[in-house]
């Protein structure tokens, strides 16, 4: 596997986004986008595996994550990310497939859906979709939010609480991985690498009113959709995928065995399964 090339995109009220390029785009080109709280190298594997593929997979750092900026104005409403992942994509030569999961698929539905319909050729959502489990989303931001300010004194802490909060995930012998997570402060601490602002951030800007028009535009998609869920997910039902790949007119829906709401990491071989063999069938079509 060839080592990523470093990129960087600016955003319309001047921060830098932070991203890595695997592979070259001999058949296409991919932007993936984390879940809240995650960063790019979460996608590390499937990424590289694209590479390998054929395709240009971008993985991205959010804006408030990872390396990139963090919003002086602690704007992390839903549609700045939007407006973020439609930046990108025009950047990046336009209509790239994009492979969001969580907070990273709903911005790039809403994005096409409301801001700037076209950007994306087609889209796979990785365990989310706009009618999510309140409950199971509280619980996600619970645990984002439990050690904000006290950080944790060591890896092992940071693996003894993400354990607790994965129980059915297999504990990992090296903590290189998490390490990318966690950014080290003043004090010796470590805290998870991302604005503590994102907590309350995300909830700004939207409406009951703009959720409802936003899901009413949802039929008129018709780029290709591939939902992706965890069977065990705390956020998304099996009736909700059902219901929502139903109300679209080009959509599919895959269902990973003994993965939760963080899939790929769960079950990263069988997630990459899914998610090239739809990009494969696309490229067979084209």
């Amino acid at each position: 596997m060839n080592e990523p090339i470093r990129a960087v995109f600016s955003t319309t009220d001047g921060l830098d986004l932070v991203a890595d390029r695997y592979g070259s785009p001999t058949r296409g080109s991919v932007l993936m986008a984390h879940g809240g709280g995650q960063t790019r190298h979460a996608w590390a594997k499937t990424a590289a595996a694209l590479g390998d593929r054929g395709w240009e997979a971008v993985t991205l750092d959010l804006r408030g994550h990872g390396d990139s900026g963090w919003s002086p104005t602690g704007d992390y409403g839903i549609q700045r990310f939007a407006e973020d992942l439609a930046d990108v994509a025009r950047a990046m030569g336009g209509r790239p497939a994009l492979i969001g999961a969580s907070l990273g698929g709903l911005a790039g539905l809403y994005a096409e859906a409301e801001y700037a319909p076209g950007s994306f050729s087609s889209i796979t959502l990785v365990d989310i979709v706009p009618s999510m489990d309140p409950d199971g989303a509280a619980k996600v931001m619970e645990f984002m939010g439990a050690h904000i300010a006290q950080g944790f004194g060591s890896l092992e802490e940071a693996s003894d609480v993400i354990a607790a909060y994965l129980p059915h995930r297999p504990r990992p012998a090296d903590h290189s991985g998490l390490a990318k997570n966690l950014r080290q402060g003043a004090d010796g601490r470590l805290r998870w690498h991302w604005d503590p602002g994102f907590v309350s951030g995300v909830h700004r800007g939207r409406s009951l009113r703009d959720v409802d028009m936003f899901e009413s535009r949802l039929p008129e998609l018709r780029l290709p959709v591939h939902l992706i869920r965890g069977r065990l997910s705390e956020l998304v039902s099996h009736e909700a995928a059902e219901a929502f790949v139903a109300q679209l007119p080009n959509a599919k829906f895959t269902d990973v065995a003994g993965a939760s709401h963080m899939v790929a990491g769960d079950r990263n071989d069988a997630f990459l399964s899914a998610a090239v063999g739809f990009l494969e069938q696309l490229d067979r079509q084209i």
